[in-house]
């Protein structure tokens, strides 16, 4: 059985990766196949912690987009990540992985409060921990959430959940040609402006040399096959 070569990881799902083939929600079927991705790097003793996106049930930006405060369309978009992240602690509880949700904005009654130091403990205990509510201020999006609390916590690397297998040098929806890029370094991200996740994020990523892997959820395997040091989808790495 492979080992794994990481200790301790930080996994961004996008919230559109929990409506499956819906056009809005969490679709059960896809949340309980995300648990049990989960699960099977949790069998291997690897600490895992979440940061959920909200896009599948409100988009900050997009509200914006049509006359909404940014401000307030992003908190509603925060709530949006709370009820996500409620979502998926309990099916991962469901697969036995006893799970804290931990949220950048004050909901005692559903989170915790975000605590570095506590985040740490939960996972040296063996808990998964789920970041809710991005980083608690408008304008940043949930992937410089990811970024910032894989750094907080010292994950060993930031594996970023999308619907395709990798970066491309072209959207490959648009562009059947699109050729498939299996290693890129940061910079190279920033200068072409690939859409893999935010500048923001990426910027945050290289200036603390975090290693990053881009990688399709849908397919069985992939977070296991990252833990365990195996191709799957694209890295983004200091050159």
């Amino acid at each position: 059985m492979s080992r794994p070569v990481y200790h301790r990881v930080l996994l961004k799902l996008s919230g559109e990766a929990l409506m499956g083939n819906q056009g809005f929600g969490i679709d059960p079927e896809m949340i309980r196949y995300v648990a049990e991705e989960i699960r099977s790097v949790v069998d291997l003793g690897v600490q895992i912690a979440i940061v959920v996106g909200g896009g599948n049930i409100f988009r900050g930006i997009a509200a914006s987009s049509f006359g909404m405060d940014r401000t307030s369309a992003d908190h509603m978009g925060m709530l949006a990540t709370v009820i996500n992240s409620l979502a998926l602690q309990d099916a991962l509880e469901r697969k036995g992985i006893t799970t804290r949700v931990q949220s950048a904005i004050a909901m005692h009654q559903v989170a915790e409060p975000f605590i570095v130091r506590r985040a740490i403990r939960h996972l040296e205990k063996g808990r998964a921990v789920i970041f809710a509510a991005g980083t608690g201020n408008p304008y940043f999006t949930t992937d410089t959430a990811a970024a910032l609390r894989a750094q907080e916590i010292h994950a060993d690397i930031l594996m970023k959940a999308t619907k395709v297998d990798g970066i491309y040098d072209a959207d490959p929806k648009l562009h059947p040609d699109a050729s498939f890029i299996a290693e890129i370094g940061y910079m190279e991200v920033l200068e072409k402006q690939l859409k893999v996740m935010d500048m923001t994020a990426i910027s945050l990523a290289m200036d603390n040399r975090l290693p990053l892997a881009v990688f399709n959820l849908s397919t069985a395997g992939n977070i296991r096959k990252i833990v365990c040091g195996e191709r799957a989808g694209t890295r983004i790495v200091a050159r």
